[in-house]
């Protein structure tokens, strides 16, 4: 069975005197005596850590997380592993983003995880970190903290929960939620069958186990170099999950002593692998977002065309749900996992670039063997001749928008249709379930006000619910359009993270129901059939609407966070905002 690859022999670089916790801990001042006297009030002796790389585990646990309800009892594994290697470990916790449980949605803390990361890391005396994170925005928002401070750090992945099961059907995680409650909602299905649904969609703890945000965002985190190798494929419930804590334990000292950073595993072309991954993989749609600004926080300029340029070269081989049509992440486990996928995809990949490991992504691959070729596909033989993602351009959105091909109705890829549009999320769903609504299979559902702003929070209200009236008469997609997200469990011909959003005065604020909405995925394009001189009445005459927020978080999200096309960070986090946040002073 497909496993962790051991690290590399450690390099030592460093000396004692060089560890960040040594300005903490080593002068024979007051204050270093402070620290000592406090180190040893909680029973630590000095010989437990003096002289030891200190490393933190950054641990997103929490009891309304079912996603990381593991950590509890990992994070032991993960201390395991560094006291063998000579460390000194300290578990830091940090804001669990739980997808399912946090209001008004996820994306609107990754950034504040992201934050809290990097101070948490700044403030501490810490020589190196492990990240423990999983659930949707929590890997992008340890990254992004992590990669900011740039002290040496190893992501360790949640794993994904078992299949599902229901009267002997496999469920997959998000996909079959949206499948069966368009069957209960067509009368297809009971309320006793929801419920039975309900009871076996999530059978352990672990991440959705279909390719969804969580599996797609720990697979580019291993792509692009900051987990040990095959460790994002592994289950939750595996054992190989308890080694994969206690090896990411060893590994992190040794990586303190080597100096080995962030910025020196996350170079442009890793994350050029990363995408390339993402494609091959049917990944989601979120991961445009993610990475962007993971390589941005890198000081790399990826965006949306180079998403466009690896989804016009590489093929989607990973037969996962939503995207595949059959498996979940335990098959892909079983069949080879990411190592197995990547070196099918070599003539795409920058095997060069430096990892975790302290070796090469083309050595971390090296040997790895599919097992199960309608799993993971050979080249020749894809789910989908393209990669899973295509970008589009046009006079509803100038600044891009998203569209996944591979989980769509083929039908749709070319489509031209009236527009009808909700202004929120609540109109939408009281029209929705509306049996004399006025609406076809052809019309072009809209919902704005619902980006980075209007959300806000840019919630996963992308997978528009189908109309009650075309589901009994056996429809089961329509073209959608929004400024918001979507799940990556979900599928459909839905458009995405329209830039810039309605709430700002995009394009889509400008929209009006009847208006001819034309999508041509081949030419990567989108057009509502409006003049310029009517879009010019129409913005002369749109009101900007009221602040969602007059203070708090929510405020100074509002005023800083950037559009989809740029990742949505803060614009004071940029790389390029100012100089590097200096190491504190210690007085």
């Amino acid at each position: 069975m497909p496993d962790v690859v051991p690290s590399a022999p450690p390099v030592r670089r460093r000396q004692v005197a060089d560890l960040r916790s040594a300005r903490w801990f080593g002068p024979a001042d007051l204050r270093s005596f402070g620290h000592r006297s406090r180190a040893m009030q909680m029973g630590y002796a000095p010989e437990e850590w003096f002289g030891r790389p200190v490393i933190a585990i950054v641990n997103t646990w929490s009891d309304l997380n079912p996603c990381h309800a593991h950590f509890k009892q990992r994070v032991d594994d993960v201390k395991r592993g560094v006291l063998m290697a000579g460390g000194f470990p300290v578990e830091l916790p940090a804001l669990s983003v739980s997808e399912t449980f946090v209001k008004p949605t996820s994306m609107m803390y990754r950034n504040m995880l992201a934050m809290e990361t990097e101070e948490l890391l700044r403030s501490h005396p810490v020589d190196g970190a492990v990240l423990m994170g999983g659930c949707d925005k929590t890997t992008p928002g340890l990254l992004l903290g992590a990669t900011s401070m740039d002290i040496p750090a190893i992501y360790l992945p949640a794993g994904a929960m078992l299949r599902g099961n229901w009267q002997g059907k496999v469920l997959g995680s998000g996909s079959d939620t949206w499948k069966y409650w368009d069957d209960l909602r067509a009368g297809v299905i009971t309320d006793q069958d929801w419920l039975g649904v309900e009871g076996g969609i999530a059978r352990s703890y672990g991440t959705c186990m279909t390719m969804g945000t969580a599996s797609t965002m720990t697979a580019i985190a291993e792509a692009v170099g900051m987990v040990l190798p095959g460790g994002s494929s592994i289950p939750a419930a595996d054992a190989g999950h308890i080694r994969l804590a206690s090896e990411s334990g060893r590994r992190i000292v040794d990586m303190v002593w080597e100096d080995l950073t962030p910025r020196r595993i996350q170079t442009r072309p890793a994350f050029e692998n990363a995408i390339a991954v993402a494609m091959a993989m049917g990944c989601s749609t979120n991961a445009i977002i993610h990475v962007i600004a993971m390589a941005r926080r890198a000081g790399h300029a990826i965006g949306l065309d180079d998403f466009e340029r690896y989804s016009r070269r590489v093929p989607v081989i990973g037969n996962v749900r939503p995207s595949g049509n059959q498996y979940l992440m335990e098959d892909f486990f079983y069949a080879g996992g990411i190592r197995a996928l990547m070196s099918r995809i070599t003539e795409h990949l920058h095997l060069g670039c430096m990892t975790v490991t302290g070796r090469t992504l083309g050595e971390n691959i090296a040997g790895a063997r599919v097992y199960n070729d309608d799993v993971i596909r050979p080249a020749a033989n894809p789910i989908y001749g393209q990669g899973s993602l295509a970008v589009l351009h046009g006079n509803l959105a100038p600044d891009g928008c998203v569209i996944k091909p591979a989980a769509m109705d083929q039908r749709f890829l070319r489509h031209a249709g009236p527009a009808l549009v909700f202004d929120d999320y609540p109109s939408m769903k009281q029209a929705i379930d509306d049996e004399d609504l006025d609406v076809t299979a052809d019309h072009v559902l809209v919902l704005r006000n619902a980006g980075p702003q209007g959300g806000p929070g840019m919630p996963e209200w992308g997978m528009l619910p189908m109309p009650k009236r075309l589901l009994r008469e056996g429809h089961r997609d329509m073209l959608r359009l929004s400024d918001a997200r979507m799940s990556g469990t979900s599928y459909g011909a839905c458009v995405l993270h329209i830039a810039p959003e309605s709430h700002v005065g995009g394009p889509l604020a400008l929209l009006r129901t009847g208006d001819i909405v034309s999508v041509d995925v081949d030419a990567r394009s989108i057009r509502m059939e409006v003049s310029d001189a009517e879009l010019d009445r129409r913005r002369a005459a749109w009101t900007p609407p009221a602040p969602r927020f007059g203070r708090g978080y929510g405020w100074m999200f509002s005023q800083h966070i950037q559009q989809a096309n740029e990742g949505c960070d803060f614009d004071f986090l940029r790389t390029e905002f100012g100089p590097p946040v200096p190491e504190p002073d210690i007085f």
